[in-house]
Order: structure tokens, then C-alpha cells, then sequence
């Protein structure tokens, strides 16, 4: 088990999903995201069923900057119930997982 996680939301808005991602970044609430191509959602939302186009944003980060990391995402998102889930990282690349650790540890403002 490590202490990295990829935490995922979506949105409809290719600008959106883009500015989203790099505010993680730059902000240094995750290493990296990426962001998947266009898909269909098909949900419930007030008591009918919808259908959106929606891009997935995929975070990783470790488990000490989740917290900050969901309520920035909450903050800049716009969707009155964003999607937020975590999957924790159970393994992989030593010299990744250290690079993730690395680039998500906040840096003294200058």
C-alpha cells in the first residue's frame, strides 16, 4: 500500500476540465492529471433521467494533500454535485510513486 491516490471528477467543458487540471498542478495539489476524451454520462438528477457530455479528470496526488486538493476542486468546479472519488494506490513504480510524493509537497512562497 502507498500513500498516492488518484481522485477523479467530471465535467462538461473541455475548457473547464483543462483549467481545472492545470490549477491542480500549479497549485501543487497534484503531480499530474490527466484528462480523458469526451464521453457520455447518463445520470438521475432531479427525478428524470439526463445524458451530458462530460470529460473525467484523473488527479494523482498523495493522501496528506486529498483534503486540500477536494476542496479547491469543489471551490473552482461549478457543478452543484461534482463527482469526487478516490482510489487508492496499492502499488507500482518505486521512482514514480516518489516523483508524485516529490511534486505535491508545497514549496515555501518565495
Amino acid at each position: 500500500m502507498t500513500d498516492i491516490v488518484i481522485a477523479q471528477t467530471t465535467i462538461d467543458d473541455a475548457r473547464r476540465a483543462e483549467a481545472l487540471a492545470r490549477g491542480a498542478v500549479e497549485n501543487r495539489l497534484a503531480a499530474c492529471a490527466h484528462i480523458d476524451q469526451p464521453f457520455t454520462a447518463v445520470y438521475w438528477w432531479n427525478d428524470a433521467v439526463e445524458t451530458a457530455q462530460e470529460w473525467r479528470i484523473s488527479y494523482k496526488t498523495t493522501a496528506e494533500r486529498l483534503p486540500e486538493l477536494e476542496a479547491w476542486v469543489a471551490e473552482q468546479h461549478g457543478y452543484e454535485v461534482p463527482e469526487w472519488i478516490t482510489v487508492p494506490v496499492t502499488g507500482g513504480s518505486a521512482a514514480y510513486l516518489a516523483w508524485v510524493a516529490e511534486e505535491t509537497r508545497p514549496r515555501p512562497v518565495a
